[in-house]
This record gives structure tokens, sequence and C-alpha cells, in this order.
């Protein structure tokens, strides 16, 4: 075994994607300890996004104060060079700033996105990357919009304010003439990890919502506000956007963009392989690992796993994906070609202490470094 890289996602509240890239190097050493071991920071559009491109292109970091997604003062963070800005919506309104008993998103907002914009556009920026994946909300972009100078009335006339997942429903008309038009028509370049629209079965609700916290009820209700807001949008614009695939992205922060901005929408996992040289590095790799913190139905449709292996599949490269679960239904092969081996680091939690300890950093380590190391003995047996 000659070189190896590994490229993997965050194990999203346990480990980054360096983390798992060492925890998954110690076990390489164990078995083959001369190997050339390549890490490298990846994302798809959530958490690390922000860091990754950043560091890749040497851009700096500003500290910026801004509303959490329940509107609780914090402080985020941007990265900028030459008037390029790269902002994740994860590091505002991101599901990981919330307690499990917090996720409510009926009262979530986006508002914190919007506030690390217009301090990234005040400083000079006119070219934007935004990483949309990770978010705790479910309110159409409404709250972003409204930290940007839009404004909202209902069918009364009466101005919305506190724009949240439970208020788009209120909404009848949206005003964006308070959004600077140097700012509208600034480039924006949406990292995306999902393919959703924004309405339906396979919609930003019904597909996401219960991750961030919604009963079934809840969904409903969410789902009513949606498609009324949708058909706002639709109304505004003139144009079908809520139908268009990652429309739905991060609680419809993809339609936001693309109705009332320059923007076009990519996948994150793309931008991101493209920026860190990823083709040119797995060219003579004997192995590629990479992973994320679950794998399920959505892993295939334009996660970071999804990407890495479709560019390993060109040089039929194996490649070893490593989870911190692994649910049923998943579908990362193509018919009649070879698979990735795909393993979960450890037993599924069957209680919350369970996952508690499960995702306690030097846990989740040991774990990858134990299962990295079993697998390469079975898949190359001395």
């Amino acid at each position: 075994m000659n070189k190896i890289v590994i490229a993997s996602d965050s194990f999203k509240g346990c480990l980054s994607s360096i983390e798992v890239a060492d925890a998954a190097e110690a076990g390489i050493r164990m078995v083959f300890p001369d190997c050339n071991v390549v890490k490298v920071a990846a994302a798809d559009g959530g958490e690390g996004t922000a860091e990754v491109i950043g560091k890749s292109i040497g851009a700096e970091r500003t500290e910026v104060p801004v509303s959490d997604p329940l509107g609780r003062p914090i402080s985020s963070f941007y990265y900028h060079k030459d008037g390029l800005a790269v902002i994740e919506s994860a590091a505002a309104c991101g599901l990981s700033l919330l307690s499990s008993d917090e996720r409510n998103p009926l009262l979530t907002s986006t508002r914190g996105l919007g506030e690390i914009i217009l301090k990234a556009y005040e400083n000079g920026c006119r070219k934007f990357i935004i990483g949309l994946g990770g978010s705790a909300t479910n309110d159409g972009g409404s709250g972003m919009l409204e930290a940007l100078g839009a404004r909202f009335t209902g069918r009364d006339g009466q101005m919305i304010e506190g724009l949240c997942g439970e208020k788009i429903s209120l909404v009848a008309n949206i005003d964006v003439s308070g959004i600077p038009q140097e700012l509208s028509g600034s480039e924006f370049i949406i990292a995306c990890d999902v393919d959703a629209p924004l309405t339906g079965m396979n919609g930003a609700t019904k597909v996401f919502a219960p991750q961030k916290g919604a009963d079934p009820q809840t969904v409903k209700v969410l789902e009513d506000g949606m498609t009324s807001y949708s058909d706002v949008l639709s109304w505004e614009t003139g144009r079908d956007i809520p139908s268009v695939p990652g429309a739905g992205a991060a609680g419809g922060l993809g339609a936001a963009f693309l109705s009332f901005f320059n923007a076009r929408l990519e996948k994150g996992r793309d931008i991101i392989l493209d920026i860190i040289g990823f083709d040119s590095l797995i060219s003579d790799a004997d192995l590629i690992i990479t992973g994320e913190g679950k794998v399920d139905h959505q892993t295939g449709q334009g996660k970071l796993i999804s990407g890495v292996i479709e560019r390993a599949r060109t040089r039929q490269t194996p490649v070893l994906v490593i989870a911190g679960t692994v649910e049923e239904g998943h579908n990362l092969t193509r018919t009649g070609e070879k698979s990735p081996t795909v393993l979960p680091i450890g037993k599924r939690p069957e209680s919350k202490s369970d996952l508690e300890h499960a995702m306690r950093p030097e846990v989740a380590s040991y774990a990858i470094e134990n299962t990295v190391s079993k697998a390469l003995v079975s898949l190359f047996p001395f």
C-alpha cells in the first residue's frame, strides 16, 4: 500500500473533518506504517465549508456578532479575500448551535446569516460563496431577507417582523427595495448539499424538518406555511423558483437567493473538491477513505461522499466509507460496478446515553481508528 487519501466530511457535533482524518490515519499506521497518507479537510456546504475554502485560498477570518437561530447574540465569522466572502449558514443558523431541547423550526430564523452577509458587504465584498448545509431553520430564507432590508406584509397590509418558520404563512407581499441593489446584484455562488425543491414530498419541510425537531403536526403546519410562501415567491418573481432542485436547501434559503439575488446553485461538494485539487491528489492513490456522521438515502444525492465516489470511479480507485451510523436504503453504487466498502464505526446507539457516549470525541476517534485498521486487514490481506 503506497498511498491513501483521506477526505471525509465532519462527524457533526463530534469531530471535524481533519480530526476524522487524523483518527483514520492512526488506523492506517497500525497496518501500513510506511504508507504515504494524504489528509485533506473537506465539506459539502455544511459545517466546515467556510474554513475549508477559506484556508485553501489563504483568506482572512473575521469574527462578527450576529443572531443565533433563536435570536440570541453569538459570535460568528466569515472568510474574505480580494472582495470574496466565504460564509456558511451553519455558523449563524446551524443545528449545532442549539441543544436538542431547543430545536423547533417553527421558531428558528435565518436572520443571522443575513447579518453576516451585510457585514461582509459593508467590508467591501461583492462576491459570495455561501454554504447552505446544516441549518436549524425552515423559514424560506425570510429571516435572512429581513436582516438585509426586505419588508414583509400580510393580507391586511400590516408589517410582519421577526420572520421565522411559523410566520411565513402570514406573508402576502415581500418588498425587497430596502436591500442594497449593489448587494443583490453581487455574485452569489450557493453551495448546496441537497437537490430538494421548496415544497412537496421531497421538499424542504417534509424531508428535513423532522431532523430539526419537528413532530408530524409541526411538519404539516410548516408545509402549509411554506406552500403559501412559495406562492408569494412565484408571484413576486414571475418564476417557478420553488420547483428548482436545491430551492429547498437549508429550509428554503436556496429559494430566497434564487428569487432576489444574482445567484446560482452549485453542488458544494464539487466546489470544495475542485478547490482542494482532489482529482490531482487521487491520481496515484491506492485507496480513498471518506465518511460522514450518518450514511442514509440522502448521502447519494449530493453529499461529499457521493462526489468522492464519483471521482474515484473514473480511476477505478477503491473507496472505504466510514460513518457513525449506516442506514438501510442508502444507494452509493451503480449497477454492474464495484461497490465502495461502507462501514459503521460502532453499534447503533439504543438510547440517548448511548448516543452521547458514542459522540464523545475520544470515543469516536478510537472507533474510527479501530474500524479503519480492521477494514484494511480485511480488504488488503498480507
